[in-house]
């Protein structure tokens, strides 16, 4: 009876759990620099990588659904150091995507009460620090409380003003207002002869990402086996036409090079409504987007974490990090967490602009996260031949090539653009290559070599 009532979370839910970690109106604005060459990005990387990952997480999630999500897979695939190394991935990449959200929120609501606070350091890194502490110490209260914010945000933030903004932008086409894009086969399908121009589709790589969270709730969810299928496909449908009529719906109001990174979203938003006589919804508008980027932000604090919790059962974390308070939520971890957001979120005093500051962030949260997708889709074609009679309600069609096909794919995809972020964008300002490669390079390395030596000098006292 108690692991009924635990088990609250159905496929709407969870659809809407996944659309708040992988929906962010916040990366229109970067894919809206490619014109109408933004649906023609978001398409491919839908078929290389969206897709994949939705494919092999349900797969995954419903052959090993104990929690643990992607620690669990990859710890079956290819031994514990392995895991562990796969989940801190999954949990450290949001170091530096935390700051660049929360950058967003900060820059819609400076929108709505001074836009010249947009372009502010101090405002910005005072706005990063004290919102995500905010929300860690709502999340100290649970997930049942944590859950429900997280899906209201997303659909009153997210889905609402997505909608809205995508309906302004067919509008204006239709009554054949002027536009900042011109709508041909040739500009349909961008030129790729120069790497600097292609940068900003890392970070469609990093929008696409997270179906795989959910499986951190896997005890909460009711029938996992039927679930997570139909959550997965709702999910990876509605952020897909979201994604690609809304960075379209930009790129006709706002001219390529005036589009900022941190608040072109709500640049068009000023643009569309006062050219309809609408301004009084510019007020509430950005409050809900405010609220759905922090309802995003709230799904990814506790999902990774109590992921990363996870291993503290196999002895790969240290005994501080292993503590629950009275509702079962990982304490410590969630305030180490928050202290290194509050020092990643120094970049933004160290870039030359707040675009340049979000977009290294954003570049460097998608390298570290692909390489938990790499290994993701790797421990996928493992475990078909080393663990093939594992039950499984859904699996990957046309059996091994099938698995080949759709785990190779998503391989060489997050491979080309885990490569690609190290090119500085030729749209941007990003002062010295040597900082900016450096800190990249230097940033990987570090976020690597700690779970290293976390599970190198793991003590057998460790494992409770």
């Amino acid at each position: 009876m108690d692991q009924q009532r635990r088990r609250f979370i159905g496929p709407i839910l969870l659809a809407l759990l996944n659309l708040a970690v992988m929906t962010s109106l916040r990366n229109l604005p970067i894919v809206s620099e490619y014109g109408f060459g933004s649906s023609f990005f978001y398409l491919v990387v839908a078929l290389v990588f969206l897709f994949p990952a939705a494919l092999i997480s349900a797969e995954l999630a419903t052959g090993w659904s104990e929690a643990g999500g992607v620690y669990i897979w990859v710890k079956e695939a290819f031994g514990p150091g392995w895991g562990f190394f796969a989940i801190w991935m999954q949990w450290i990449h949001n170091v530096t995507w935390f700051p660049a959200i929360l950058s967003f929120a900060a820059s819609t609501f400076a929108y709505l009460i001074n836009p010249a606070l947009v372009e502010s350091k101090a405002y910005l890194l005072i706005s990063i620090v004290g919102g995500f502490w905010g929300f860690t110490l709502l999340n100290y209260f649970g997930i049942r409380t944590s859950s429900w914010f997280s899906a209201i945000g997303v659909f009153a933030g997210t889905i609402i003003p997505g909608i809205l903004l995508i309906i302004l932008g067919f509008t204006w086409i239709a009554q054949g207002n002027p536009l900042q894009i011109p709508f041909s086969w040739d500009s349909l399908i961008p030129s790729v002869t120069r790497l600097d121009n292609l940068v900003f589709i890392t970070g469609l790589f990093l929008a696409f990402g997270g179906l795989e969270v959910s499986a951190a709730h896997i005890k909460e969810v009711k029938d996992p086996q039927r679930t997570f299928p139909k959550a997965i496909v709702i999910a990876a449908t509605v952020a897909l036409l979201i994604y690609a009529a809304g960075a379209l719906a930009i790129a006709i109001m706002i001219p390529r090079e005036q589009i900022s990174l941190v608040a072109g979203l709500m640049e068009a938003f000023t643009a569309f409504l006062g050219h309809f006589k609408l301004d009084g919804l510019l007020l509430p508008l950005g409050a809900m987007i405010v609220f759905g980027a922090v309802g995003e932000l709230n799904a990814w604090i506790i999902g990774p974490v109590r992921a990363l919790h996870a291993t503290s059962k196999h002895g790969d974390l240290p005994p501080v990090f292993q503590k629950l308070n009275k509702y079962g939520m990982p304490s410590n971890l969630l305030f180490f967490q928050g202290i290194i957001v509050s020092i990643s979120a120094l970049a933004f005093l160290w870039m030359p602009s707040a675009s340049s500051a979000f977009w290294i962030l954003s570049a460097m949260s998608a390298q570290l996260y692909l390489i938990m997708y790499i290994l993701m889709f790797l421990s996928a074609i493992k475990l078909r031949y080393s663990h093939p009679h594992v039950p499984r309600s859904y699996r990957i069609p046309y059996h091994m090539p099938g698995i080949w096909f759709v785990g190779s794919l998503g391989v060489l995809s997050s491979t080309f653009a885990f490569t690609l972020g190290f090119v500085p964008p030729g749209q941007l300002r990003v002062g010295s290559l040597f900082f900016y490669e450096g800190f990249l390079f230097g940033g990987i390395l570090l976020m690597s070599l700690i779970p290293a030596l976390f599970y190198y000098f793991r003590n057998p006292s460790w494992k409770p």
